[in-house]
């Protein structure tokens, strides 16, 4: 069953095509309408159609306008233009715009069902051609030689010198010539696991998943990956154990242009995941770096950053920087044992903490280890937790106490449980102090694009891409801790300041309605007018007048 939002400025066009159609007789469901561009737009950003039926001339943003946005923003979404046969030559010359099928006016309700079987068909073919394994296995065998993933996974796994790295591409004829790197990995998220929880204890897998080779799955996220990646000529894509690993290579500088880029390419490559396949997938994105030599410390951050799932949900795109403020010292954890105690203290949860604790101390009395040895593994267990601290930029005091004896404390203890309750005591509060911190960032990052709305709402090209530009984040990270901290979307939050402000004028004032609109950010006085009584029900005039009990 394929969805369908339909747009049309006539109420009666709209409802005479949802009346006259079987719609799920053909394989579609109506999810909502829309009167203009604008409209729709709004009502996309809550749920994305499969297919866009628009027609030409609306108001206030026409069709071939929505389907320039459409295109650019929901790539796998398909657009069906309804156009006058005045209109058909000036549509057919929007080419780039890449729609999909035209239904010339007036029409039946056969000629539209035509044309949407059309596209029915294509998508079909799509989904088959994305679905196809056993062609994805053999184009995998064929096109990925053995000694070039060696090289490209021992790229992101260790540090090679520069000529090794030059020489070796070379002879895997690996394209690496940039003047900027960062590395993305993209993970299969785990069956069963709704995309916003926040816990990180999955379910046991479906029938469908156990009956499944997880590599095959891999290779078809792989492949969608390396068709968008090819498209917008990005790198090279590979996977290395369960990521399919994206080494992005720029001409630019720029590390802000760097990190745009290769969101919207793997946030384009995740869409097409969740369309065409039975799952979903998360992607990390890690550090930039100009030196081909620190691509495994990008593909670390890469993977650092996938350990977010658990607190920002799955499905999406996340950039270390975003979750991570780190400084240029930053010391790197290159053991497992190190990396798994530092992402249980970001996000793990207590029972986890437990557990790690449970199998370092395992060793230390499975080994026998000399004192001297035993006070080592302990001095590696405390400092890994000072720089986690430090990574999270908590003080000391904050994690130890304020006389920081700890060292000497721990060491007084006479048995293993005794040191291991003290070190759980002090990552406990730790984990504690790093998730307030989180929450505190989260609400004064929502605290300040409130304030920058509120002073800039009058603005016209005020967009939330223009607030994360003032806040230095991304726009997808910045939506969810929006809606998640103030319960709306942000749209919606500016259309309520605008609003609001509005209602003050028009109440204070006697600016007449296209000055009022200027004034809450505006330029069409029309479509103001139309935001306004879709908000309050009434037009500016008439609330007015009702204001000052004018009849």
């Amino acid at each position: 069953m394929y969805t369908l939002l339909l747009i049309d400025d006539e109420e009666d066009v709209r409802e005479g095509v949802i009346r006259e159609v079987d719609w799920q007789a053909y394989g579609f469901a109506v999810i909502g309408t829309a009167e203009n561009g604008q409209d729709a737009l709004e009502k996309m950003e809550r749920s994305v159609p499969d297919i866009v039926v628009t027609d030409i001339k609306m108001p206030f943003m026409d069709g071939l306008e929505l389907a320039a946005v459409v295109k650019e923003r929901y790539p796998t979404v398909k657009i069906v233009i309804l156009t006058g046969f005045d209109e058909f030559e000036y549509a057919r010359k929007a080419v780039k715009l890449q729609i999909d099928e035209y239904v010339l006016k007036p029409f039946s309700a056969g000629e539209l069902i035509d044309a949407l079987l059309k596209v029915r068909a294509r998508l079909d073919q799509e989904a088959a051609e994305k679905k196809n394994i056993r062609l994805l296995k053999e184009h995998y065998q064929k096109s990925l030689p053995v000694l070039r993933e060696v090289f490209l996974t021992s790229l992101i796994t260790r540090r090679l010198p520069a000529a090794d790295i030059r020489e070796k591409a070379h002879a895997y004829q690996i394209d690496l010539e940039g003047n900027g790197f960062v590395v993305g990995a993209v993970s299969i998220d785990r069956p069963g696991v709704d995309e916003h929880a926040a816990d990180h204890f999955a379910p046991p897998p479906s029938r469908q998943t156990r009956g499944t080779d997880r590599e095959l799955l891999l290779l078809s996220v792989r492949n969608i990956v390396q068709e968008v990646v090819d498209k917008h000529r990005l790198g090279i894509v590979f996977t290395n154990n369960d990521h399919v690993v994206l080494i992005a290579v720029h001409q630019e500088r720029g590390r802000e242009a760097i990190l745009r880029k290769t969101t919207a390419v793997l946030e384009e490559a995740r869409q097409f995941v969740e369309k065409f396949c039975e799952f979903t997938v998360t992607a990390g994105i890690g550090t930039v770096t100009g030196d081909l030599a620190d691509l495994s410390f990008s593909y670390e951050d890469a993977v650092a950053a996938l350990d977010y799932r658990v607190v920002l949900g799955n499905n999406r795109v996340i950039c270390v920087d975003d979750v991570e403020k780190r400084c240029v010292e930053k010391v790197r954890f290159d053991e497992q044992k190190e990396h798994a105690l530092i992402r249980c203290l970001k996000v793990g949860t207590p029972q986890e903490l437990r557990d790690i604790l449970d199998e370092l101390f395992a060793e230390v009395a499975d080994a026998r280890v000399s004192i001297k040895e035993y006070h080592i593994y302990l001095l590696e267990i405390l400092t890994a937790i000072l720089k986690a601290a430090k990574g999270a930029n908590l003080e000391p005091e904050r994690v130890f106490g304020e006389h920081l004896h700890w060292f000497t404390d721990i060491h007084k203890a006479q048995t293993l449980q005794e040191t291991k309750d003290r070190l759980l005591h002090i990552c406990l509060g730790m984990m504690n102090s790093i998730a307030s911190v989180r929450q505190s960032s989260y609400k004064r990052l929502v605290a300040q694009a409130v304030e920058y709305v509120k002073n800039h709402y009058h603005e016209s090209d005020i967009s939330i891409h223009k607030v994360c530009r003032q806040l230095h984040i991304s726009a997808g990270y910045f939506s969810s801790i929006f809606k998640k901290e103030m319960n709306t979307t942000f749209v919606n939050f500016l259309l309520q300041v605008r609003m609001e402000a509005a209602q003050e004028l028009l109440l204070t004032t006697d600016l007449k309605t296209f000055e009022i609109a200027e004034r809450v950010g505006y330029t069409d006085p029309n479509y103001f007018s139309f935001c306004f009584r879709k908000k309050w029900g009434m037009s500016p005039k008439e609330y007015k007048n009702m204001a000052r009990g004018v009849r």
